[in-house]
């Protein structure tokens, strides 16, 4: 079923409020990418030096301007994980548009909800994104210790995560924190798996890219559809 979710998610990308929403993370990622680029080339130009003495090759010059290149190939590398907490960031942001565009489309007969106020919405948003950046910075160390399994870990973790979040903040919208956090925790593995499934090609370069806004839209369809099962659903 949750293929299906995220068949329907696919279905709407021609839609003109997707593809804003989309343009717009899109512009944000590459803002970011490109800020942190930039702090590490500093960093190497700054402190990196012109030349270095090796062993049998002797001097080697322009050694600034050959780790700068080879930074390209870091930053790229990087952006693996960059692009956990930019869908975080993103999730936050702009769930409310993808959501409403969803359920205009999908469940029209629903009243409309009114939309999260700013000042709340990003007080969650950083609260997590700390969140998100402080468990993977500390399962950094554990990666270096477990070789092979370090893929699966960091997508176990993050789809727990990301999964948590998102399904949270889609079920808000209609009933509220309490209702969102109760019935998220009738249905764990389900919010998981599909975290995890968002998760795998975040780790896929450009590909990448496309993931949160698809995330967003996947998420409100698993939150209907979830919701439609509780036995004690109530209009929202």
């Amino acid at each position: 079923m949750i293929f299906a979710d995220f068949a329907k998610a696919v279905s709407q990308m021609t839609d003109r409020r997707f593809r804003r929403v989309l343009w717009l993370g899109l512009l944000l990622t590459f803002a970011l990418l490109i800020g942190i680029y930039a702090l590490f080339l500093w960093f190497i130009n700054t402190f990196a030096p012109d030349s270095m003495s090796l062993p049998v090759i002797g001097d080697v010059q322009w050694v600034g301007a050959l780790l700068s290149v080879g930074s390209l190939l870091v930053m790229v590398a990087l952006s693996v994980f960059l692009m956990v907490p930019v869908a975080s960031a993103f999730c936050g942001l702009f769930l409310e548009d993808v959501a409403q565009a969803v359920e205009d489309r999908h469940y029209p007969t629903l009243p409309p909800v009114p939309r999260q106020g700013f000042g709340q919405t990003l007080i969650d948003t950083v609260n997590f994104f700390g969140l998100l950046v402080g468990v993977n910075l500390l399962a950094v160390l554990a990666y270096a210790f477990v070789g092979p399994a370090a893929p699966l870990i960091f997508w176990g973790l993050n789809g727990f995560l990301l999964g948590r979040e998102y399904f949270q903040l889609a079920a808000m919208r209609r009933l509220g924190r309490a209702g969102a956090k109760a019935l998220r925790r009738h249905h764990p593995f389900q919010i998981w798996f599909a975290g995890i499934l968002m998760v795998v090609p975040l780790s896929i370069p450009l590909v990448n890219f496309l993931v949160p806004v698809l995330g967003a839209a996947t998420f409100t369809h698993l939150f209907h559809r979830l919701w439609q099962q509780h036995p004690d659903r109530h209009p929202g």
